[in-house]
């Protein structure tokens, strides 16, 4: 319970600290909400990285807009390896609000049934049986983005607050940049004393978009 208020106060400072100097920005609207939806979905995959670094796979990742009548985005997304696509190691489904002055977070969601759902990105209502009462959310794991000058959106994790047991670890941290045709996305676990157990060691994972959603 502490180690939950903890977080909820750290989060709520990172946000102040996002939000310091641009209430005046009040150009950011739906508008830029529906361009980080636009350049998060679609087919991606690392397998440029993996030629030029064999510490690096080649992943496959597909996200899919799901339920899009509601007024926030939301996402389904799939990654597996090259060649065991139909084995996928993650399905998430990601939540995109928009806060004030242009920042954005991205709610990390678990399918309490995934296999059921592999390759549900293909079809034309992803995940249309289900509602967001059916998934469970990870506490502490959201990702808070901002656009950039350069017009790319860049963010991360809050401290320690997204908390794993993958792979002996005690908290899980998310590193991720966005641009039109590419996502740089750096997932880490980290032991209670803080050394990497988990995760790309020199730096983030860099998926090329090769096709937009339908």
């Amino acid at each position: 319970m502490l180690a939950r208020k903890l977080c909820a106060r750290l989060l709520a400072a990172a946000v102040l600290a996002c939000l310091v100097g641009v209430a005046s920005a009040a150009q950011e609207s739906s508008s830029e909400l529906e361009i980080l939806s636009d350049w998060m979905t679609g087919s991606f995959n690392s397998s440029a990285q993996a030629d030029a670094d064999s510490s690096y796979f080649d992943i496959r990742l597909q996200m899919a807009r799901i339920w899009p009548d509601g007024y926030d985005v939301w996402i389904y997304v799939e990654q597996a390896v090259a060649g065991s696509e139909g084995r996928p190691y993650r399905q998430r489904v990601y939540r995109l609000t928009e806060m004030e002055g242009g920042l954005f977070s991205s709610d990390v969601f678990e399918l309490d049934d995934p296999e059921r759902y592999v390759g549900a990105w293909r079809h034309d209502a992803p995940l249309g049986d289900l509602r967001p009462k059916d998934l469970a959310k990870r506490e502490g794991c959201a990702v808070l983005l901002r656009r950039d000058p350069s017009g790319d959106f860049s963010g991360g994790t809050v401290g320690r607050c997204c908390r794993s047991s993958l792979g002996g670890a005690a908290y899980a941290t998310s590193e991720v940049l966005l641009t039109e045709s590419r996502l740089e996305s750096w997932d880490r676990g980290f032991d209670a004393s803080g050394r990497q157990v988990w995760g790309a060691e020199k730096g983030p994972y860099v998926f090329r978009k090769t096709a937009d959603a339908p």
